[in-house]
């Protein structure tokens, strides 16, 4: 049986990450159960011209977001984790402070009180405190803050390797294996101290 992620997708810039991870989970014939946020939908139609139908025909089901009666609010619905992508700081607090007035934030609550896999990708910068508070409350109640920082190490070539590269450590993330992630080989012997 294939594995179900709920996937969603906030006003944060970085719409892109949403739309990889979506392509990456079809791959893979993930089962995704998609929502995005009005604040979603205007972002991705800045960054991500012509893309809507594009993203709604990667889930295998897609619920409104103000559905709070969506089979995904509930915690008796079984799935294998959920992934905030991106996770605008609005969102963050209220997932933090079990604020779940809307179908993401609640579907997002009951997965951590059901003690399954929660992980945001946390668009911000420069944070300040009550961001940084926020991002320790959501980890202290089980999530995983995962602020998409590129690596470099794989001598990225485009913005989709960098977007690529922490999508596919996201799927590892859900226990899920990626094809295409560059691995770290340590240090080559050039320049190193010989002491």
């Amino acid at each position: 049986m294939s594995k179900r992620i709920v996937v969603a997708i906030s006003g944060a810039s970085g719409a892109i990450y949403g739309l990889r991870l979506l392509q990456m989970l079809h791959q893979q014939q993930v089962h995704c159960d998609l929502i995005v946020s009005p604040s979603g939908w205007l972002t991705i139609d800045q960054e991500l011209p012509g893309q809507r139908q594009a993203i709604l025909d990667l889930a295998a089901e897609h619920h409104a977001f103000r559905n709070i009666g969506a089979s995904i609010a509930s915690g008796s619905f079984a799935h294998d984790g959920m992934v905030i992508a991106p996770c605008s700081m609005k969102t963050l607090a209220a997932i933090a402070h079990g604020f779940a007035d809307n179908l993401m934030t609640r579907a997002a609550d009951v997965t951590l009180k059901e003690r399954r896999r929660l992980i945001l990708l946390a668009r911000e910068t420069p944070l300040h405190l009550v961001h940084l508070r926020n991002m320790a409350t959501v980890t202290e109640m089980g999530g995983i803050v995962f602020p998409p920082l590129p690596a470099f190490y794989h001598r990225p070539e485009s913005i989709d390797d960098l977007v690529s590269h922490s999508c596919a450590h996201v799927m590892e993330l859900l226990g899920l294996s990626p094809t295409d992630r560059p691995r770290w080989q340590g240090l080559n012997n050039q320049g190193q101290d010989s002491s």
